[in-house]
C-alpha cells in the first residue's frame, strides 16, 4: 500500500490530508470548500493524482452508539462519488473524536479564526493515521459494502 488521502468531509468545508503505510505519518494538506460538492470532488481528484495516491479514506461521522444517521448517509454518499469520479479505492474511517482531538492538538497554538481555518485539514490527518496504523483498507470498508 502506497499513499493515502485522508478526507473529513464537512459541508462548508472539506480537510484534505497525505499519508502512506511505509512511515504510517499522515499530514494536513489543505481544506477545500464544501460546496458545491461537484466542485470539491473535482478539486479531490486533483490532489488525489498531485500526490499520487493509491485511495482515500473519508471519515464516516457515526452516532456514538456506532449506528449510522443522515450525515453518515450523506458522507457515504460523497464516498461513493469520489470512488466513481477517481477511480481509486475509497474507504470509510469511524470519525467519531477526530475533531476533538485535532482541537487538542491546535490548542493555543492559533487563534480561535486560525484553529478553525486548519482543524479540518488535522482532522483528515488524524482519521487518515488512524487508518493507516489500523492496517489500512483491509480494516475499513468501501461504501458499497456498507449494509444499511
Amino acid at each position: 500500500m502506497g499513499r493515502w488521502l485522508g478526507i473529513d468531509h464537512g459541508t462548508r468545508r472539506i480537510g484534505v490530508a497525505v499519508g502512506s503505510t511505509p512511515d504510517g505519518i499522515a499530514a494536513p494538506v489543505t481544506i477545500v470548500p464544501g460546496r458545491p460538492f461537484e466542485a470539491a470532488a473535482m478539486q479531490i481528484a486533483e490532489l488525489a493524482e498531485e500526490y499520487g495516491t493509491e485511495g482515500m479514506v473519508v471519515g464516516w461521522p457515526l452516532n456514538m452508539d456506532g449506528t449510522e444517521g443522515p450525515q453518515g448517509r450523506l458522507v457515504r454518499s460523497r464516498a461513493q462519488e469520489l470512488a466513481q469520479l477517481t477511480g481509486l479505492d475509497v474507504r470509510l474511517w469511524d470519525e467519531r473524536l477526530s475533531s476533538f482531538v485535532a482541537d487538542q492538538a491546535l490548542a493555543g497554538a492559533f487563534t480561535r479564526k486560525g484553529k478553525k481555518a486548519r482543524q479540518d485539514a488535522v482532522a483528515a490527518a488524524v482519521i487518515l493515521q488512524d487508518f493507516l496504523a489500523a492496517g489500512g483498507p483491509d480494516s475499513a470498508p468501501t461504501p458499497d459494502e456498507i449494509d444499511v
